[in-house]
């Protein structure tokens, strides 16, 4: 849907709606809250490879558990549908193997997970951006497969945080989860990462804590709204070092901070994940710290196939190790509230899983790893590029396939020409591209018409030289290619409010 409201805007009665809902839900399902660590187990393993540990791996292939991949669809994007590589973080709150004891909820109640984030790793492997998808966005669950074999049917307009309990196992049912998000996005996830609460606390414990910063006093009753007291404090206003049971209470609060809401949460789960970064990649960790180290990561991971190995988590650790703090991002899918739920505001969505596709950085830059063409887009009219610097050409849709025109101008302008405007033709029936130029232009229109094989010369009166494309472009591998016209840069509205991981903690923490 098409939505022009301001995603920061939320209506006093919609704020009083999701309270509402999300206080019968929290006495429905207990304290259960997923984690958001991905990015800092990765590291921790990053820091174990660089120490030389390869004598763990084989007591490491122990430790990492993996999910049955016969539950992804058959019906996903294609393999290198995106330039860099994509890493679906889940945060598990399992009720199994001890987690229920640090507020995983019932251990017989079904597996949760009400955090997530995309993990984009840009091609040129110096630039990370994790996108924050909030529990409650109303998205279509694509078929995903039971226990019994068998498959649902497609559950539109449903929360995304129910993909995980499809099937309502213990362990929940992060095939679907990864469906759901290859659905939404059009991206290929080439990784899943589900994290849980035992992991995770052990992880604060071995890098020695972590920063976070807090406005205001936080009490029990702020942890857990259903107390009719304050309780005790559970932290002072400002900066401090949380661990364990401390930092999986600081990752959970939301009542008693800004609006209560979950996108405020998210916004401090982010910076929590900042600082844990931090702490990994400062610590200059010793040989005997690695282990436990390593032993935390990989105890806290239920993993894909393709990560269910010591050498594989290793490798894709390996390929972080260039990912500056600063150019690590953190941002949330653009959101507007719908009564209780999240609605996706678009085109902002789209443009922002554009800006991905094509490893456009959160300020419009190429994170390819290679130049692409003039404009670094990767995108080209011709499968053999051209040099159209210094020529100017207008572009017309000869066809009745939308949007077109729009995709020749974004090749022609990675080729480096430059493109006047962008309009439908007076006739939508030509099945050859035609290139028309004035008195003077012949040289430069053969030029043009190099980027567009078979295309027509045709001489006019008129000056300027322009295209009209045909069906033969349309059907042809170089308009499929430029489908997706690479954005300048991530919406405004998501780039505003982008952290990076070497923010000051106490700096962006709250909603409302």
């Amino acid at each position: 849907m098409t939505v022009t409201s301001n995603r920061r805007t939320e209506p006093p009665r919609h704020r009083a709606a999701a309270r509402d809902h999300r206080r019968r839900r929290g006495r429905r399902r207990g304290r259960g809250r997923g984690i958001r660590v991905g990015l800092a187990v990765c590291l921790a393993l990053l820091v174990l490879a660089a120490g030389g540990a390869g004598w763990l791996y084989l007591k490491l292939d122990g430790d990492i558990s993996t999910f049955d991949s016969g539950g992804l669809s058959d019906n996903r994007p294609e393999a290198g549908s995106s330039k860099g590589e994509n890493v679906l973080v889940i945060g598990s709150d399992t009720r199994t193997g001890g987690n229920e004891a640090l507020g995983g909820g019932d251990k017989d109640d079904v597996g949760r997970s009400d955090t997530a984030f995309l993990l984009h790793v840009y091609a040129d492997h110096r630039h990370a951006i994790a996108v924050s998808i909030p529990r409650d966005t109303l998205v279509t669950i694509p078929p995903c497969k039971l226990p019994d074999g068998s498959w649902t049917k497609a559950q539109p307009d449903t929360m995304f945080n129910a993909a995980y309990s499809v099937g309502q196992t213990a362990k929940g049912n992060p095939a679907c989860t990864q469906n759901t998000v290859e659905q939404l996005t059009g991206l290929r996830v080439d990784h899943t990462v589900v994290v849980d609460f035992k992991g995770f606390a052990r992880l604060t414990d071995v890098v020695g804590g972590v920063k976070v910063c807090l406005p205001q006093d936080v009490y029990a009753n702020d942890l857990n709204p259903h107390l009719t007291a304050p309780g005790k404090l559970l932290f002072h206003k400002g900066e401090q070092t949380v661990a364990g049971q401390k930092a999986l209470d600081y990752v959970r609060i939301r009542h008693g901070i800004g609006d209560g809401s979950d996108i405020g949460r998210i916004k401090r789960q982010q910076a929590f994940v900042a600082s844990l970064l931090k702490e990994v990649k400062s610590k200059g960790l010793t040989p005997t710290r690695l282990l436990p180290l390593a032993e935390a990561a990989t105890k806290s991971l239920t993993v894909d196939p393709g990560l269910g190995s010591a050498d594989k988590l290793m490798s894709f650790a390996m390929s972080l190790k260039d990912i500056d703090l600063h150019n690590t991002k953190f941002v949330t899918l653009p959101w507007r509230y719908e009564g209780s739920r999240v609605a996706i505001v678009q085109p902002d969505a789209d443009a922002l899983w554009a800006a991905l596709r094509d490893d456009r950085t959160i300020d419009g830059k190429n994170a390819g790893g290679k130049k692409t063409g003039a404009s670094g887009s990767g995108a080209s009219a011709s499968p053999t590029p051209v040099s159209g610097e210094g020529i100017d050409v207008a572009v017309y849709n000869g066809t009745s396939v939308a949007g077109l025109a729009a995709r020749a101008a974004a090749a022609l302008t990675a080729d480096g020409f430059t493109v006047t405007g962008t309009a439908t033709a007076s006739a939508q029936d030509h099945t050859t591209t035609l290139v028309e130029y004035g008195p003077g232009l012949e040289d430069r229109a053969r030029t043009v018409a190099a980027a567009f094989p078979g295309a027509e010369l045709q001489s006019v009166t008129g000056s300027g030289i322009s295209v009209v494309l045909g069906q033969s472009y349309a059907d042809s591998p170089a308009a499929t290619a430029s489908a997706s016209p690479a954005p300048t840069a991530v919406p405004s509205e998501v780039a505003d409010g982008a952290r990076s991981a070497d923010d000051n903690p106490c700096s962006n923490l709250t909603y409302g």
